[in-house]
């Protein structure tokens, strides 16, 4: 069992950066797929990134060459490092860890069990 907690949000110009860190407490965070999922006001959440193995990602069309997540097994921490951020990024971003295994969507939230709270990330134009 993890428990997921964000932190990095906060107010960004349009173009500018920033990186959310997700630290999970608990036992055995290597074997987690870890994922990012976003939720705009009035709109459902949705995906982000997924990292499985650090070299295993996948990504939303919408992020794809903008943002890069990863993972520091040895700290139990992923990452979500967001560049040229647009207007329509802003969200509140929701870190979410599931179980490693064959046929697992990584792009759908039924795949994770342990979520955290939150943290909201502003774009301004």
């Amino acid at each position: 069992q993890v428990q997921p907690v964000e932190s990095g949000g906060g107010l960004v110009q349009a173009g500018g950066s920033l990186r959310l860190s997700c630290a999970a407490s608990g036992r055995s965070f290597s074997s987690y797929a870890m994922g990012w999922f976003r939720q705009a006001p009035g709109k459902e959440r949705e995906f982000v990134a997924a990292i499985i193995s650090w070299r295993t990602t996948h990504y939303a069309d919408a992020v794809k060459g903008r943002f890069t997540i990863s993972r520091d097994n040895a700290k139990n921490t992923a990452y979500l490092q967001m560049n040229s951020q647009k207007p329509d990024d802003t969200a509140v971003y929701y870190c979410a860890a599931g179980p490693i295994m064959f046929g697992n969507r990584y792009y759908s939230e039924e795949t994770y069990i342990y979520w955290g709270q939150g943290t909201q990330v502003t774009v301004s134009s």
